[in-house]
C-alpha cells in the first residue's frame, strides 16, 4: 500500500511532457544529450486518515501529528490539519450471514446515512504549526471521531499522525495504536479472523468529496471464502464505515487474508482485531506483495508468535523462514521453510521464538530466481493466562530515505532496526516534545542480518510526547518498528508500529531544451 501524495508543481510535469526528457539540439548538429536524472523534490500535499478509535465509554485516545524538520524545499507556508470525518456510519449488522433475509445486506457495510452519528463541527481536531514540533489532542469515551486531513507546503513532506487508545476493561481492552494511513485503492491484511473468539472490523474512510465503493475479499486456508458481498460497500464522501468481517461469510476461519480494493474512489483502510482472551489492537496493511518480506520488532518477551502469509499471484511460493536477532540470523526449529499455495492463507505457530532476545522475521525465496510475491503479518502475544495482550506486525517496507513515528513517551518506547542483507548506519532524531523539550540526535550501526533493539533517545527536558525520525545514512536497506509498552494492572499492554519510507519527496523529470533550435 502506497501513501497517496500529490507532487510539487503541475507545471513542472507539464513542461516535462512538452519538452521531453531529452534535450533538444540545433538542426544538423548531430549532437545528442543524455536525459538528466529526475530531481527529487519535496511533495506539496499529503493526506492522512485515522479510523474511529473506539465505541467504548472507557476509551482514552491521544492523537499526535508531526512533520520532521528539513526537506521542505522553498516552501515557507503550509497547513496540516486533521478534522472529524463528516459522519461515522453505524456498524454493520452482526447477524450471521446465513440468517439474512436479503442477500447482500451485510455487504452494504452500514445501516445507512440515517443511522450516522451527528457530524462534528468543521474545525480542526489537531492542527500542526511547524515542522519538528509535534502537537497532541486527546479525546475520551466512544464518541471520538474518525479523522481526515491534509498537509500542504512545508508541512507536507513526511507528515505523519499517530492514534493511541487505551481501554482498560471490556472485550476490546488493550493498548491500540495505529499510524494514520494515506488513501489508496488496494490493501492486503493477512492475520485477520472470523473465529468465534475474534471480532474483526475493517474500517473504511473516504477522504474525498465524492462517494467511494469498496470490495472486500476473504481468503482462508482452502482459498477464497464465499461472501455475501455482491454490490460492493458504499463509503459516502467524507465518511467512515466499519465492516464486521463475520457478517460477510458464514464460514468461521481462524486465519484469514483480507483484500480491500475500490471500484470507484479511494479509501483509507485499517483492521481492528479483538480477541476475547488477548485484548485488541489495530492491524495495518502489509507492504506491497514482494518476493521478500521483513516483519520487524518482535518483542524479546513474546510468549506467542503466529505467522500468517499469503501468495496473491498465480504461482505458489516456497519461502525460507529466518529470525534476525542481535547476533545474526537463525532458523526457527521445525519451521525452516514455508510453502504457500496460490490464493490460500497459510499460518505457522512460532511460539516464543525470540527466547528473550528481540528479533525480526525474514521471509525470502527458498530458490534463487523464484521470487514469488507474498504478503505477511505476525500476531504477537505478551503475557499469559488472563494477563495477555496482543499486537500485530505486518510486513514492512524499508525506512528508505526517512520515516517517522509520533507519540513516544519518556518511558515505554523501543526502537527495532533490522538490516536483512547488508550492514547499515541510521540517524535517529528525537523531536521536541508536544509541551516542551529540545531535540536529540543519535546514530546507530546495524550489522548485516541482525536486529538492533534500543531504547531510543529522549529529548532533553521532555514534556509531553515526542516523535522519532529514522534516516538511512549508509549501507543496505533498514526496516524499523516502534513498540510502545504501557502496562496496566499486571497486563503487559503494548502496540507496534512499523516505519516505512514517508515518501516526503517525489521524482520530477528534468525538462531541458537547447533554445538555439528556436532561432530559425
Amino acid at each position: 500500500m502506497n501513501r497517496t501524495t500529490i507532487s510539487l508543481l503541475a507545471t513542472a510535469t507539464a513542461l516535462a511532457a512538452i519538452t521531453g526528457l531529452a534535450a533538444l539540439t540545433a538542426p544538423g548538429s548531430g549532437a545528442e544529450t543524455e536525459a538528466k536524472a529526475p530531481a527529487r523534490l519535496p511533495v506539496e500535499r499529503s493526506s492522512l486518515l485515522c479510523p474511529t478509535p473506539s465505541t467504548s465509554e472507557l476509551a482514552e485516545t491521544a492523537y499526535t501529528s508531526f512533520t520532521p524538520a528539513g526537506k521542505s524545499g522553498d516552501a515557507k507556508d503550509g497547513t496540516a490539519e486533521l478534522k472529524a470525518s463528516a459522519a461515522v456510519l453505524a456498524e454493520t449488522d452482526t447477524t450471521p450471514a446465513k440468517d439474512k433475509t436479503k442477500k447482500g445486506d451485510a455487504a452494504k457495510g452500514a445501516k445507512g446515512a440515517k443511522d450516522a452519528k451527528k457530524p462534528a463541527p468543521d474545525k480542526a481536531v489537531l492542527a500542526l504549526k511547524e515542522p519538528g514540533k509535534p502537537v497532541e489532542a486527546k479525546a475520551s469515551g466512544g464518541e471520538a471521531p474518525a479523522l481526515v486531513g491534509t498537509a500542504t507546503g512545508r508541512l507536507a513532506p513526511g507528515w505523519s499522525a499517530q492514534q493511541t487508545t487505551t481501554e482498560t476493561a471490556g472485550d476490546a481492552r488493550g493498548l491500540l495504536g495505529v499510524s494514520c494511513t494515506g488513501p489508496d485503492t488496494d490493501f492486503w491484511f493477512p492475520g485477520a479472523s472470523t473465529a468465534k473468539e475474534r471480532h474483526d472490523y475493517v474500517h473504511l474512510t473516504n477522504p474525498d468529496d465524492t462517494p467511494a465503493v469498496a470490495d472486500i475479499e476473504l481468503f482462508g486456508k482452502d482459498g477464497a471464502l464465499k461472501t455475501t458481498l455482491t454490490e460492493g460497500i458504499p463509503v459516502p464522501a467524507g465518511a467512515s464505515v466499519p465492516v464486521l468481517l463475520s457478517t460477510l461469510t458464514s464460514d468461521p476461519a481462524a486465519d484469514l487474508t483480507v483484500h480491500v480494493t475500490t471500484r470507484t474512489g479511494r479509501v483509507g483502510a485499517v483492521l481492528r482485531a479483538a480477541d476475547d482472551k488477548a485484548g485488541s489492537d489495530w492491524l495495518t496493511a502489509s507492504a506491497d506483495p514482494s518476493g521478500t518480506a521483513v516483519l520487524p520488532g518482535i518483542p524479546a518477551d513474546a510468549t506467542s508468535v503466529r505467522l500468517v502469509a499469503f501468495a496473491p499471484g498465480e504461482d505458489d511460493a516456497d519461502l525460507t523462514v529466518q529470525l534476525a536477532g542481535p547476533g545474526g540470523k537463525i532458523v526457527p526449529a521445525g519451521h525452516e521453510t514455508l510453502h504457500l499455495k496460490s490464493g490460500m492463507t497459510a499460518s505457522v505457530d512460532l511460539l516464543d521464538v525470540t527466547k528473550g532476545e528481540a528479533g525480526s522475521l525474514i521471509l525470502s525465496p527458498s530458490q534463487s530466481g523464484r521470487a514469488t510475491p507474498v504478503v505477511a503479518a505476525l500476531r504477537v502475544v505478551r503475557g499469559k493466562g488472563d494477563k495477555q495482550e496482543v499486537a500485530f506486525i505486518p510486513a514492512a517496507a524499508p525506512v528508505g530515505e526517512r520515516a517517522s513515528v509520533a507519540d513516544n513517551r519518556a518511558k515505554g518506547s523501543t526502537l527495532s532496526l533490522t538490516a536483512p542483507s547488508a550492514a547499515a548506519e541510521v540517524k535517529v532524531t528525537a523531536s521536541a516534545g508536544t509541551e516542551g523539550g529540545t531535540q536529540v540526535v543519535k546514530t546507530y550501526k546495524v550489522k548485516a542480518g541482525t536486529t538492533l533493539a534500543v531504547v531510543p533517545p529522549v529529548p532533553a527536558g521532555l514534556k509531553g510526547s515526542y516523535a522519532l525520525t529514522v534516516e538511512t545514512v549508509s549501507g543496505g536497506p533498514v526496516h524499523a518498528s516502534r513498540t510502545l509498552a504501557l502496562p496496566k494492572d499486571g497486563i503487559p499492554m503494548f502496540t507496534v508500529q512499523t516505519l516505512p519510507d514517508d515518501r516526503g519527496t517525489v521524482a520530477v523529470p528534468a525538462a531541458e531544451q537547447d533554445l538555439s533550435v528556436l532561432d530559425d
